[in-house]
């Protein structure tokens, strides 16, 4: 064989050596590398959705729901079918219910399920047909430690939020008629109006519960994993019931619900407003102001005073007897403030009166000052 077929050889060799040593190389270290999350996967979590994001898609779908003696809740789209699900104490005794959306639409439901022994029920609103639903959690259970958030229509303050964690599970109480049992204690407070309003994972926007209850010592709520009621609910919705059952809320229920005292809310008011200012939802906060004090005080003017505000932190409150339908809160807050362009922390004494205006709690008037 010549010297030049002797090279040709040998290099044929080389080269089908080194395409099996990089089929080899292939074969062993690209499937080491796919255990981990495919590209698609990345991208995806880089375009996760934020609060507030999930915030305003979830406040769309959350309705208050009143009836014609008054009782005020909240309730969530679950299908597109138009059907809301909500507390059966929110809408017991009654057929046909006022429903008012997050843009201000006020559309008439009609209850087409109801339990006499789980505290849920199904309003079905024609309106909202085809539109989009709330996501549900159906075969998952919510851990301590996972954050949350409640939206409602809590004192008639319609689409409110109120964030904290899931803090206990299994518990278990008797409001009659109804025993409520395996549901989740959370740190969100929830107040009268915020029955029936959905607990919604705060990573996800997810459906984990109905908001059903509040101790009124502390911030404290509990609500029912939606995993536990939803096979009832579609029950309801694929088959409406053709008669309602005679529902009788109990004396317990109705108070907390409709007669609480002021006292009992005018913390929960002042917190709320603090909270609006954090968020920088200067509007709202404005809202949350009586009329009096709204005409000393303008729009423009009252966000100038915050605008330098960064952070309020309540250190302590007490909250003083009501007299005339009126209660006050006595605050010590801590306010990180800016000063010569930088924060400095200040802390001041507010003093607020709580009262009720055309049916809704407002802060009727307020002053501080600083401590030094």
């Amino acid at each position: 064989m010549s010297k030049r077929a002797w090279v040709s050889a040998i290099a044929s060799v080389l080269i089908v050596c080194g395409g099996l040593a990089a089929a080899a190389a292939i074969h062993s270290e690209v499937p080491s590398r796919l255990e981990g999350k495919p590209l698609l996967a990345i991208a995806d979590e880089s375009k996760k959705k934020s609060l507030k994001d999930i915030i305003f898609e979830t406040q769309k779908l959350v309705v208050m729901i009143e009836t014609d003696d008054g009782t005020q809740g909240s309730g969530f789209l679950y299908n597109s079918e138009g059907d809301l699900i909500t507390n059966a104490h929110v809408v017991a005794g009654a057929k046909k219910v006022k429903i008012k959306t997050a843009d201000a639409r006020e559309l008439e439901g009609e209850v087409i399920g109801i339990s006499t022994e789980t505290d849920v029920a199904v309003v079905r609103v024609e309106a909202l047909a085809g539109t989009e639903p709330l996501q549900l959690v159906r075969d998952e259970k919510a851990e301590v430690g996972d954050e949350v958030m409640a939206v409602g229509s809590p004192l008639g303050f319609q689409n409110t939020v109120t964030t904290g964690i899931i803090s206990g599970l299994g518990r278990s109480f008797e409001i009659e008629p109804y025993l409520y049992s395996d549901l989740y204690q959370i740190s969100a407070p929830i107040a009268p109006g915020n029955s029936g309003g959905p607990l919604v994972d705060r990573t996800t926007g997810a459906v984990l519960g109905i908001n059903s209850a509040g101790y009124e010592q502390g911030s404290i709520g509990f609500s029912m994993p939606i995993s536990n009621v939803i096979d009832i609910a579609e029950s309801w919705s694929k088959e409406p019931m053709a008669e309602l059952p005679e529902l009788e809320v109990s004396e317990e229920s109705a108070v907390n619900e409709a007669d609480a005292k002021v006292e009992e809310f005018a913390g929960y008011l002042v917190t709320h407003f603090y909270d609006s200012l954090n968020n920088a939802d200067y509007v709202y906060a404005y809202s949350l102001l009586g009329g009096n004090w709204k005409e000393g005080t303008s729009y423009e003017k009252f966000r100038e005073g915050y605008l330098g505000t960064l952070n309020v932190v309540i250190d302590d409150m007490h909250v003083k007897d009501s007299r005339d339908d009126k209660a006050t809160v006595i605050a010590v807050i801590s306010v990180d403030e800016r000063v010569d362009g930088k924060y400095v922390l200040s802390k001041y004494q507010v003093t607020y009166e709580v009262g009720y205006e055309n049916d809704q709690l407002k802060l009727v008037s307020g002053k501080g000052k600083a401590i030094k």
